[in-house]
């Protein structure tokens, strides 16, 4: 309000009808002015300073350690997300070696003509509750409804922080609070409801587009990695009287790509929960595979196209190897875990590969797909996608000619210009080391037994 100089204009003002003469009165006006005009460049040029350093941190969850700390944004638009949202995060495996810090952002839309405003909500904070729900759309009840079942989760849990914010805003600049809740707490990962929940006959109810627009606007501008849940049914399934979780059948359906790498990275951290059995099935494509015509190099495009085209399949084909690889030897006497290698030579085959599955388990881990159009398994199906937020496997698997009620977790993976390059030397180094599993599986120590990876794994399949 200072730098704004409108007390000290009220101010000169009084001054010049008592003891101000017309020169010195002229002076401070204008050291107001020049003031008023250079405060706001100059904290512009630190806010772009703070927000250069925040975006130099941003990380995936592949850059992070196996047993660090998770850090992760859950959103919440109304109460109908939190139990979803707290079943996620049981799933999760928090533990005192491998503690999750979440920040749960309850999203309300700004009416009338109030001013946007966040609120880190205290324990017991009902002053802050009756002030946001007199400003908003919502009001105290919901937001007590909202913040109380997380308290007492964060109390019967072991090794889960959890912070609640208040974010008060328009749909139109609600990602921004979200983006900059990320960028402050160097998050990993952003958990998204998705728009649409499931009703009483088991099909979605008509959704608010807005709320829609907001996933959309995370996904195209997010600074970390991004999860959409689907919820139908995974707060429900799976618990014991006690209310802890006692057992949920997840299946990662594994393509290949940045998202499906970050993808099977959650599971993997998901694995190690004894209350969750995990179903690793990883699509490769056959001989009889072909890329359509109308993703293949044309011969105008010219050879270099092609070969850079090919350099590219075959540098993420090796990160795929390198990532299964280690999911493979991590988990090689984790009982409850199953890998599968699926061949297939078209879409056909893969829509029906995947509908086989269903009934079977709980919930879906898949990736969202980007970067993997070309892919013959995978090509054609985004013509036919009613939601292209979810990609093309997770809007197959929502959708009502499917016929699953399991839930959905859509993963898409942040990955920045560095990490590209660190990635890319990795895989280079390690393409040239053998393989870690295959020497693991070649060792004397090695003994199979029920549940070993030389059992479940199965190429070809």
């Amino acid at each position: 309000m200072n730098a704004k100089g409108s007390v000290e204009m009220i101010i000169l003002n009084i001054g010049k009808q008592k003891i101000l003469d017309e020169r010195t009165y002229t002076m401070m006006v204008l050291g107001s002015i020049l003031t008023t005009a250079v405060v706001g460049p100059v904290l512009e040029i630190f806010n772009k300073t703070s927000r250069s350093r925040a975006a130099y941190k941003r990380r995936n969850l592949q850059q992070c350690r196996p047993d660090s700390e998770l850090r992760m944004v859950a959103c919440v638009y109304t109460a109908r997300n939190v139990p979803s949202i707290i079943s996620l995060l049981q799933m999760s495996n928090p533990t005192k070696r491998s503690p999750v810090f979440v920040y749960v952002v309850h999203l309300l839309e700004l009416t009338g003509r109030g001013a946007a405003m966040m609120i880190v909500q205290q324990a017991s904070s009902k002053h802050s509750l009756e002030k946001v729900g007199s400003k908003s759309s919502g009001g105290a009840l919901q937001a007590d409804q909202i913040i109380a079942p997380f308290q007492s989760y964060e109390q019967q849990a072991g090794g889960v922080s959890v912070q609640r914010v208040t974010a008060v805003s328009p749909y139109s600049t609600m990602h921004e609070d979200i983006f900059n809740i990320a960028e402050e707490r160097h998050t990993t990962i952003i958990v998204l409801p998705f728009h649409r929940l499931q009703s009483v006959a088991g099909d979605f109810e008509e959704a608010d587009p807005a709320i829609r627009s907001v996933n959309m606007n995370v996904l195209a501008h997010s600074p970390c990695t991004v999860c959409i849940l689907v919820d139908r049914g995974i707060s429900g399934v799976g618990r014991s009287s006690g209310g802890q979780l006692a057992q949920h059948h997840v299946a990662v359906l594994f393509f290949g790509g940045p998202d499906d790498r970050e993808a099977l990275t959650y599971s993997s951290r998901m694995a190690e929960h004894p209350g969750v059995i995990l179903t690793v099935i990883r699509f490769l494509p056959g001989e009889e595979a072909m890329v359509p015509p109308s993703l293949a190099p044309s011969c105008a495009s010219g050879e270099r196209a092609a070969t850079t085209a090919v350099a590219e399949a075959n540098m993420e084909r090796q990160l795929d190897e390198e990532c299964t690889n280690l999911f493979r030897l991590r988990h090689v006497t984790n009982d409850s875990v199953t890998y599968t290698e699926l061949v297939i030579n078209n879409i056909e085959e893969t829509v029906a590969a995947v509908r086989a599955m269903n009934g079977v388990h709980s919930m879906y881990v898949v990736g969202r797909g980007k970067g993997m159009e070309s892919s013959p398994l995978l090509a054609g199906l985004t013509l036919w996608s009613e939601y292209p937020e979810l990609g093309p496997i997770g809007d197959m698997l929502v959708s009502a000619d499917f016929g699953t009620q399991a839930s959905v977790l859509v993963v898409q993976q942040y990955v920045s210009g560095e990490a590209v390059v660190a990635m890319d030397s990795t895989a280079a180094q390690e393409s040239e080391k053998p393989d870690p599993v295959q020497r693991y599986l070649s060792s004397a120590n090695h003994k199979a037994g029920p549940g070993r990876l030389s059992d479940v794994w199965m190429p070809g399949v």
